[in-house]
């Protein structure tokens, strides 16, 4: 297989100026390794129907779920390296380098990155009926009680299940996980007492929020969230270092012409500078990475310093995937 994309490589390099006058000829496919109705679906399909307008294609969504993510990544890395097809994918394509021992593709070398997409900030929520009142007053029951305190994750690699490594890491203690199918259970048992945290990306948790039927601990970024504004960050509350969210990348298959890249380039960042885009992520409490993040170099150097970030807290942790 590797030395038939390396052969294709090859063709399309000595015909990349003609490729990129007419590329895209046809539709273009953007796999989401993850089921329909998940934040990372609903990116695609907005970033995707605004790089279409620009690309003059129609660019179509592929939920190719399972293992993590690894299967749909597994599929574009193994597709032929002509633009056609990309991927979508979020902070798993840097930890699935330690989280995962067999397999099918190097997540950093089997790709050529395109642009960083956005951030999706995550916040810490806990059940109203959970003792501590505030950041604070958490890190130091989570301290006093460890494996006590239930904390609820969407599944090993989950943006959930690395936001609880993070916590235990940054705090030196451990809590008892429980995983879920999905974050829909986990927020159904958070709100029933069932379990007693859970860390999710803010699309999920936010309107839960907003009504009373969980109590926000923090918000995982830099920054506030516009949709929860009086929500601290972990910094403010009182737990500096804390700080995670659920990137997105685009990717093209390694070997992928430079002229094909360029142009995917440029259809992301005219999809990002679109106020329709900006609109709707900011209804999904997040925001359009500004362009000088949407770019291959931006893109690559960010993947690296997250391999680095995660896998000394991934093997600390002791787990794996497979």
């Amino acid at each position: 297989m590797r030395r038939l994309l390396a052969v294709t490589c090859a063709i399309l390099l000595w015909a990349s100026p003609a490729l990129a006058d007419t590329f895209p000829s046809r539709p273009i496919t953007m796999v989401v390794p993850f089921a329909a109705g998940g934040p990372g679906d609903v990116i695609g399909r907005i970033l995707g129907s605004a790089m279409g307008q620009n690309l003059g294609q129609t660019v179509v969504i592929e939920n190719v779920g399972g293992a993590g993510g690894t299967i749909g990544t597994g599929k574009v890395a193994n597709a032929p390296p002509d633009g056609y097809t990309v991927l979508l994918m979020h902070v798993g394509q840097a930890t699935s380098v330690t989280l995962f021992r067999k397999l099918n593709y190097d997540p950093v070398g089997d790709f050529e990155p395109i642009g960083l997409v956005t951030d999706v900030p995550m916040i810490l929520v806990g059940n109203n009926d959970f003792p501590p009142r505030d950041l604070r007053e958490l890190a130091a029951y989570i301290r006093e009680h460890r494996e006590k305190v239930l904390l609820g994750n969407a599944g090993i690699g989950s943006a959930s299940h690395l936001c609880g490594l993070l916590l235990m890491s940054t705090l030196d203690t451990q809590m008892t996980t429980v995983q879920y199918r999905g974050g829909g259970p986990a927020l159904i048992d958070i709100m029933g007492g069932r379990i007693n945290l859970w860390c999710d990306p803010a699309t999920g948790p936010t309107p839960y929020v907003r009504e009373g039927k969980m109590r926000a601990y923090a918000v995982t970024t830099k920054s506030r969230l516009p949709t929860l504004p009086d929500l601290p960050t972990a910094d403010e509350a009182g737990l500096p270092g804390f700080e995670v969210s659920t990137w997105y990348g685009l990717y093209a298959p390694k070997g992928t012409p430079k002229p094909v890249v360029e142009r995917l380039v440029v259809a992301l960042q005219a999809a990002l500078k679109d106020p329709t885009v900006a609109q709707r992520f900011g209804e999904l409490s997040m925001q359009p990475v500004p362009a000088d993040k949407a770019n291959p170099p931006a893109l690559a150097s960010h993947l690296r310093a997250e391999v680095d970030k995660w896998a000394p807290i991934i093997r600390k942790a002791g787990i794996h995937a497979d």
